[in-house]
C-alpha cells in the first residue's frame, strides 16, 4: 500500500471570506432601524449565539442616510451579527451551496423612504470542525473559558490545512473555534466572480484571503 500523502495548506484551494473594510470614506451608510426590537434579550445583537435566525414578528428594516455613508456592496457586515448581501450574491451563493446559508429578507429603503433594491440578511450556517492543526501554522489558545476549551488565534498571521473528508462537498463553512470567521472554497469564490461580482480590483463588499497565507 502506497503511503498517505502528507496534508498541508494548499495555496488557492481554500479562503477566508470576509466583509471589504478596506474602502475609503465612512463605509456603507445603512442602519438597521428595529434591530432592537427583533432582537431577544440578554443578546446584544439579533443573531443568536447558536446561529440562524431569531422567531421575528416583523421583517428586519434596513434604511440609507446618505449622511451616514455610501449605498451598500453586494456584502455589508455589521447588521447585529449578521451579513447583509444583495440578491444578485444571494444567488450566486445558493447556486453553490443551498445548505450552506440562511437568509431573511430585509424591507429595505432608501432616503427619500422609498423601496430599494432586494436585500436580505444572511447567515452561514454550517459549522465543520474541518481545520488540521498537526498541518497547519497557527495559535491555538487553550482556555476553559473558549468553546471546547479552545480558540484558533489567527492574528499575526497563519497558515491553514483543511481535513477534506470532513468538509466533503460542502463550499462553505465556520469551525467551533474561530469565532464568527467563514471559510469557503475556491468554486464559491470563482462562482461570485462569475456571477459578476466583485474581482481582484474591485471586491463588491468581499474580501477573500488566502487561507493558506493568512
Amino acid at each position: 500500500m502506497e503511503p498517505s500523502k502528507p496534508i498541508h495548506p494548499v495555496p488557492g484551494e481554500f479562503f477566508l471570506l470576509m466583509p471589504d473594510t478596506t474602502r475609503r470614506g465612512k463605509g456603507h451608510g445603512v442602519v438597521f432601524e428595529n434591530a432592537k426590537r427583533l432582537r431577544i434579550p440578554p443578546r446584544l445583537i439579533l443573531r443568536p449565539e447558536e446561529g440562524g435566525f431569531p422567531p421575528m414578528a416583523e421583517k428586519p428594516l434596513l434604511v440609507y442616510s446618505a449622511k451616514k455613508g455610501g449605498l451598500p456592496e453586494d456584502l455589508e457586515g455589521g447588521m447585529s451579527g449578521y451579513w447583509m448581501v444583495s440578491e444578485r450574491l444571494r444567488d450566486a451563493l445558493v447556486s453553490m451551496d443551498p445548505a450552506g446559508f440562511e437568509f431573511v429578507e430585509c424591507d429595505y429603503r432608501l432616503a427619500d423612504g422609498s423601496k430599494g433594491p432586494r436585500y436580505f440578511l444572511c447567515d452561514v450556517a454550517r459549522e465543520l470542525d474541518a481545520v488540521d492543526e498537526e498541518a497547519s501554522k497557527l495559535r491555538i489558545i487553550t482556555d476553559a473559558g473558549y468553546r471546547g476549551g479552545k480558540f484558533y488565534d489567527l492574528r499575526g498571521g497563519a497558515s491553514l490545512a483543511f481535513r477534506k473528508q470532513v468538509i466533503g462537498q460542502a463550499r462553505i463553512f465556520r469551525t467551533p473555534y474561530s469565532g464568527n470567521l467563514v471559510f469557503c472554497g475556491r468554486e464559491l469564490r470563482d462562482a461570485v466572480w462569475n456571477a459578476g461580482i466583485g474581482g481582484p480590483r474591485a471586491s463588491r463588499g468581499l474580501w477573500f484571503t488566502d487561507a493558506a497565507s493568512i
